[in-house]
């Protein structure tokens, strides 16, 4: 019996792929290999890393930050997609001139287990439960407003490439209804900028290299520095984006696994001297978004993502040459399209209902203005200043949401 129960869910699994979840998926990981590789890369020649270093740390972030959104996207069912926090690689590639690799490895691993921790206590779940949904919203919006900005800025930078991008996804959603608009969109300006000779793949060798592990070792300066600040990226972060992201979509995210499991890469990608492989907030909304297709089959975008970044991850000495090569505004552009229906569910989710509002405004405008206190970045501060905010000035709003709150624990305990 149960063996014949195999094939039916195998079939469900592969139904879901289709040419919406396959272009989302590949435009996350275009996404993610493209710009934010970029950001390891210089960090680690700033850093003084060798070419071994530098491919352990990128195999290390891809591939287990692929398997984590395998996993969790195969058990639930739901796009949650794995990568790494990219604030947390701003943050490192700022700070491995003051410390060793092996101290900074320590710090990852410190980070690593702080955040584990805070998902095995169920101590984020909670905390999530009670902060306001429109507040989180608004930090969404915050957060990722600058794909959209950086959208139109490429029309300036590079007007035949961005302007014929966007030109494209508003004809293909309006005439070509069956093919997503993102691929479309896609698939021209690849061919329209390797025609205009915007591709330029340097002479460097391009080989196979095995990632190198290390040992990590303690240093009290390194883990303030780094550890804790990467931590706090993490929850706040790249699991709180990832979390409202999915929550405006109509799902229910595991909040503690999606912790758990941030945590658990952590610590292993330490030990390859990368910073940290956890739930990543802006593959989770591409893979998320409608221009994924039908709700209920999203999370294969996730599969589809996970086995590029882990091929990337492993290949990463190979395939190197020709992410440098891509144009920077092809990437900022598609990103920036991707995200339209993700900003926009936010913002109606963040300002619709008359409760939070003053909140929900300063959450945003702190997301917004992108102010880095302590070396954490500014979506953490959005949701701590908004709650703050809407303590001081919505308490009658807190009551609602807590009201709100134990008439859906009684409904959750009635039988179906």
């Amino acid at each position: 019996m149960q063996t014949s129960n195999i094939p039916d869910k195998e079939q469900k699994v592969s139904s879901c792929f289709n040419m919406n979840t396959i272009s989302a998926g590949a435009l996350a990981a275009i996404f993610g290999c493209t710009g934010p590789a970029l950001i390891i890369i210089n960090g680690a020649a700033n850093g003084g890393l060798t070419e071994i270093q530098t491919i352990s740390w990128l195999f290390s972030v891809y591939f287990f930050g692929g398997v984590i959104g395998i996993i969790l996207s195969l058990k639930h069912k739901i796009p949650v997609a794995g990568a790494y926090s990219i604030p947390g690689a701003v943050l490192v590639a700022g700070s491995l001139s003051n410390f060793t690799l092996s101290e900074a490895a320590g710090a990852y691993l410190s980070a690593g287990i702080i955040v584990l921790l805070l998902g095995i206590t169920g101590a984020i779940g909670k905390v999530m439960m009670w902060i306001p949904f429109p507040i989180v919203m608004s930090m969404i919006v915050g957060a990722m407003i600058s794909f959209g900005t950086e959208m139109i800025t490429s029309i300036e930078r590079s007007p035949i490439i961005a302007g014929s991008a966007i030109l494209v996804y508003l004809l293909s959603s309006h005439y070509i209804k069956k093919f997503p608009p993102i691929l479309m969109s896609l698939i021209v300006v690849i061919i329209l900028a390797t025609t205009m000779g915007q591709f330029q793949v340097q002479a460097s060798k391009s080989h196979f290299i095995l990632p190198q592990l290390m040992i990590p070792s303690f240093n009290i300066d390194a883990i303030v520095s780094i550890g804790i600040p990467l931590s706090l990226l993490v929850i706040g972060a790249e699991n709180a984006q990832a979390i409202g992201v999915l929550k405006a979509q109509g799902y229910k995210p595991p909040v503690n696994k999606m912790t758990i499991f941030s945590g658990i890469g952590g610590i292993v990608t330490a030990f390859f001297g990368g910073h940290n492989a956890n739930i990543a907030g802006a593959m989770t909304a591409i893979c998320s978004s409608k221009e994924a297709g039908p709700k209920q089959g999203r999370y294969a975008a996730v599969i589809v993502c996970g086995l590029l970044f882990v091929a990337f991850g492993v290949f990463a000495g190979i395939i190197l040459p020709y992410v440098i090569a891509m144009p920077k505004v092809l990437i900022g552009t598609i990103a920036g399209l991707a995200m339209i229906g993700v900003l926009l569910s936010s913002l109606q989710n963040a300002f619709s209902a008359p409760q939070f509002q003053v909140g929900s405004f300063f959450s945003l405008v702190i997301a917004m203005s992108g102010v880095d206190f302590f070396d954490v970045s500014s979506p953490f501060w959005a949701i701590l200043g908004g709650v703050a905010v809407s303590l001081i000035m919505e308490k009658a709003d807190f009551k609602t949401i807590r009201h709100q709150q134990g008439e859906n624990d009684n409904d959750s305990e009635i039988p179906a």
